[in-house]
């Protein structure tokens, strides 16, 4: 399954690498911010009391009551926003790019995607066609995979490719 994934991190744009880099800086901070109060209660498990010297300094067991509070609200502002953030990304309507006033012919085609005519039209009329490329993302070939017998369900070769 691994050929048919496209991983080429050079292709990515600018802005999908500096979004993919704040979003694994967000999570780790996140993840630290969640496990800092574990550790501190295994090792207060293991003899360390430096922590309850300063809870107690702190105010004692209500302080500790009154920080859990704010705890539990920053930890559920921060899930409640990244659900609206999810929902927002997920009912956000697709931009359509305009569409371009130049024309391309048959012939244009079959020389960007190495295909001749025949193959051109058996591609348009696939329902699904395998994608090639090469190192720098630049399509090599195209293969419409056009059911022999006519059927709509998934054939052996299919189910192969799934798996």
């Amino acid at each position: 399954m691994n050929d048919y994934i496209i991983d080429h991190p050079q292709l990515q744009s600018l802005q999908k690498r500096l979004g993919a880099l704040l979003v694994w800086i967000v999570c780790w901070l996140m993840w630290i911010y969640l496990l800092v109060p574990l550790l501190t209660l295994g090792s207060w498990l293991l003899g360390n009391y430096k922590m309850t010297d300063e809870m107690r300094w702190f105010g004692g067991y209500g302080s500790l009551l009154q920080l859990l509070k704010i705890y539990l609200a920053t930890l559920s502002v921060q899930a409640l926003l990244w659900l609206c953030w999810v929902f927002f990304r997920a009912r956000r309507k697709r931009r359509f790019l305009a569409a371009s006033g130049r024309k391309v012919d048959d012939a244009q085609l079959c020389s960007f995607f190495h295909l001749k005519k025949q193959e051109l039209e058996q591609c348009r009329d696939a329902s699904l066609i395998t994608v090639y490329f090469d190192g720098q993302g630049r399509i090599v070939h195209l293969e419409p995979d056009i059911p022999n017998d006519g059927c709509l369900f998934l054939t052996d070769k299919d189910v192969a490719g799934l798996l």
